[in-house]
């Protein structure tokens, strides 16, 4: 048995004027045939465990072309077509296949696409035919479409947020591809889109309302007959018109279980609509919660600078906060690469001044003037065995350095966007987190997984940006329904359905 692996796997912040062009995916962000294996084998990433479930199971994958690059704006219409056009020309000349396993974020978009995890699948299915059958993982944070899952024949998600499960989710797709090849089941899938919008600080699985959520989606997929079923949360800095959180579930043949059983998740969702919203702290009030506490470290979750879902990582409103109320001990990583040459070329132990982060117009803050001294220079490169959110095991942040500054807050200055999922990324540099009062983390869940066993606590700081919490500062003029909380008074307090 052979199955295809390929995918594009790209969370696009439509408010971000940052585009993922050609250029930006082919600068280290394009896998093709055994690169995806180097990359990705022996990782908790979902191909991870779609190479490991196929190794248990005795079939053969054959990747093919993957394609990632961290979140930004929509892909531009060049890139997309020339990656598609490639993965669908290893994909003819490769067959007959069996399967087909797909890697999609589930909240692409492409500049002449609303739904660009869809537009692939749809081409993919073109190209198998309608009885091969294809399976994909997608985000927690997909915002997820009947035109997607109708081109799949296994659609999955991430269940947990920090995204520890990624590998354990493409271990079952597998699975279930394998089965459905062997027409040892006949997967049936129902997608239930609820007219709701989740704030991004409520969408930790581990807490509450999530916490629930999860828990009935896992005892509604243990029935029989189910094959899987679970809560989509949805991605709110993509305004496409099928924006929100949803509800999916697949069984062995029987529709009506199906829809039965994707009702009563989204009934479940839609009674905790208002617990599924979310006010942040303020940047003062954080950093004296912060000074009051009596050990560290305290981590500051900066929502509107979140990398991990399209803000640049360089917003300097935290640090200069910390800066003007004279807080020595703290340290954070900014996405600029102009700080980081001048700093390379001073060399290890010079003493500079330069100004520091907000390098973009839609950078939150503006540039702090900096002095200090570099502490350490190095090529950026760190490697993650243990899971982390998304399951990455290889970093790359450039060339990066680090500056002690005369006014005490230590800053990693990278050249490439990374997210602040791994300690390593700090300890891989020499600087011990823990020896930290404050470490600020370009996030809001997915630092989590790394960061928790070691803070004395996380707040969520509700700074400005394009990743704000608050969702009212944005304008979205691409969404075709009322959505909740935005307006309210449409919805009645019944059940789910009078809503969609």
């Amino acid at each position: 048995m052979r199955l295809a692996l390929l995918g594009l796997f790209h969370e696009a912040n439509t408010f971000s004027p940052l585009q993922a062009d050609r250029a930006r995916f082919a600068a280290g962000g394009v896998f093709r045939g055994a690169e995806i294996v180097d990359e990705y084998g022996g990782s908790s990433t979902t191909i991870g465990g779609y190479l490991a479930a196929a190794q248990e199971l005795g079939v053969e994958v054959v990747p093919l072309t993957f394609a990632f690059v961290n979140p930004v704006g929509a892909v531009t219409e060049d890139a997309f077509e020339w990656l598609a056009g490639e993965m669908l020309d290893d994909l003819r000349r490769g067959g007959p296949w069996d399967g087909v396993l797909l890697n999609l974020h589930g909240a692409a978009v492409a500049a002449h696409l609303d739904d660009a995890d869809a537009e692939l699948a749809r081409r993919v299915r073109a190209v198998v035919g309608p009885d091969v059958p294809v399976g994909a993982v997608l985000d927690l944070h997909g915002n997820v479409s009947p035109a997607l899952v109708g081109a799949l024949t296994v659609t999955l998600a991430y269940q947990t947020n920090p995204h520890v499960d990624a590998a354990v989710q493409g271990a079952r797709c597998t699975e279930l591809v394998v089965r459905a090849a062997r027409r040892e089941i006949a997967p049936v899938q129902v997608l239930a889109p609820l007219p709701l919008v989740v704030n991004i600080a409520r969408q930790d699985t581990g807490e509450e309302p999530m916490a629930s959520l999860v828990a009935v989606a896992g005892r509604v997929a243990a029935r029989p007959g189910m094959l899987w079923a679970g809560v989509v949360e949805g991605f709110p800095y993509a305004d496409v018109p099928h924006l929100g959180m949803s509800c999916l579930t697949v069984h062995d043949g029987d529709r009506l279980a199906a829809e039965w059983a994707a009702e009563e998740l989204a009934e479940a969702v839609w009674s905790r609509r208002d617990d599924l919203q979310a006010t942040g702290l303020t940047v003062d009030e954080a950093l004296d919660l912060a000074e009051s506490e009596p050990s560290g470290p305290v981590v500051l979750l900066d929502v509107g600078d979140n990398i991990g879902a399209g803000a640049p990582g360089d917003s300097t409103v935290i640090l200069e906060g910390a800066v003007r109320r004279g807080l020595r001990s703290l340290v954070q990583t900014l996405w600029d690469p102009d700080a980081a040459a001048a700093c390379i070329a001073a060399g290890v132990g010079a003493e500079v001044s330069l100004a520091v982060g907000a390098r973009h117009s839609h950078s939150a803050g503006a540039p702090v003037p900096v002095k200090g001294r570099v502490r350490v220079i190095s090529d950026g490169r760190f490697e993650e065995p243990a899971p982390t959110h998304g399951g990455f095991r290889w970093f790359d942040m450039g060339p990066t350095a680090v500056l002690e500054t005369a006014d005490g807050p230590t800053l990693v200055l990278m050249s490439r966007q990374t997210m602040n999922t791994s300690r390593r990324q700090l300890t891989s540099l020499g600087l011990d987190p823990r020896s930290f009062r404050v470490i600020v983390a370009k996030g809001v869940n997915a630092p989590r997984a790394a960061y928790a066993p070691i803070a004395t606590r996380l707040l969520v700081v509700d700074t400005d940006g394009i990743t704000a919490m608050g969702l009212d500062r944005f304008e979205y003029r691409r969404r075709r329904r009322p959505l909740y909380p935005f307006e309210p008074a449409t919805f009645p307090a019944g059940p789910a359905e009078q809503g969609r």
